[in-house]
């Protein structure tokens, strides 16, 4: 499909998704199909009930029971997708387009695409004008990625490539040196990658590192230093706190999405450029057994059983044949 995949606006229509909010707040999310039905233990909420109805409109099931339905917004996909490895969060994901300046028509590298949540941020933030490489060692997790934006975009978007292997062996191969905007690193070792990330970017363009620990923020900032191809890293993370709010009752929830990363970012240097001095600092010597707590092996990494990636990788391509049927 070489059209770009534009999200539906308007009145409910046959293969939208929809998002219904019951009588005790609990969510359901389901695709429509014309003479389908919605099953619940207080009867059925016919499927043709909700098509032609505006967004944000009551619908009810044969027993008379409300239900208010919207289109689901990306964060609400997200969070409910089918997941293969951990997703990056809405929140770290809002901050990574702004502080990462993703800007419609950019050329965007991404590794690794994990179960596709960032992918799809950025796809709508560059825009059909745009170009977004992602690059993933595990196909199991490009295949789920895949699927879920084809879910969520209804068409898998032309202007995206996933690349099987590693990053640093593959860059060089896959992309022009010079021709990248923006790279955004969510891997474990985002350090292994510097030089071959320098070389895809275009002079002034951004690398932008997301760590889950203090020692991967601290070697990936003093070694994007030690490369001399980037100017002064800057780091910082993002906490949300919701907040309770029912008349004179308001303050805020007991719990948090307190921290799930850290961000990193650096502007590249044009070549041959040396760092100007800006102020004087003194770096501390790092012992051997300083450096080892930065080694992967040190770093602990999520594994995923197999028999739970397959079945992910059978919902998530069920759901995209779904949407792309209807």
């Amino acid at each position: 499909m070489s059209e770009y995949p534009v999200l539906p606006t308007g009145t409910f229509r046959p293969g939208d998704r929809v998002q219904l909010t019951g009588p005790k707040g609990r969510l359901n999310t389901i695709t429509l199909v014309e003479g389908a039905a919605f099953g619940t233990h207080r009867g059925d909420l016919k499927h043709d009930s909700i098509i032609g109805q505006p967004e944000g409109s009551v619908v009810r099931t044969q027993a008379g029971v409300e239900y208010l339905a919207f289109r689901p917004l990306l964060s609400d996909f997200v969070l409910s997708m089918p997941r293969g490895a951990a997703i990056i969060y809405p929140k770290d994901s809002a901050l990574i387009v702004t502080m990462g300046d993703i800007f419609p028509g950019a050329r965007v590298v991404e590794a690794g695409v994990g179960s596709g949540a960032l992918s799809m941020y950025l796809l709508r933030a560059i825009g059909p004008s745009g170009r977004l490489d992602s690059f993933e060692r595990r196909p199991e997790f490009a295949q789920i990625a895949k699927a879920n934006a084809t879910t969520n975009f209804g068409a898998a978007p032309q202007n995206w490539d996933i690349h099987l292997g590693d990053l640093q062996e593959q860059l060089p191969i896959k992309i022009q040196n010079g021709t990248v905007d923006r790279v955004i690193l969510d891997m474990l070792a985002p350090w292994e990658c510097i030089e071959s990330c320098a070389n895809a970017l275009a002079a002034g363009g951004l690398i932008m590192g997301y760590v889950a620990t203090v020692t991967q923020l601290s070697r990936f900032t003093e070694d994007l230093r030690k490369s001399g191809l980037f100017a002064e890293p800057e780091a910082f993370e993002s906490m949300v706190r919701d907040w309770h709010l029912q008349g004179l009752a308001v303050r805020p929830e007991h719990r948090m999405i307190g921290h799930t990363g850290f961000l990193v970012t650096a502007r590249r240097l044009a070549p041959g450029t040396v760092l100007p001095v800006f102020k004087k600092s003194t770096k501390p010597e790092f012992t051997d057994e300083d450096l080892s707590v930065w080694n992967p092996d040190h770093l602990g990494e999520r594994q995923v059983g197999d028999k739970k990636l397959r079945k992910t990788v059978r919902n998530a391509e069920t759901a995209a044949q779904a949407r792309q049927e209807l």
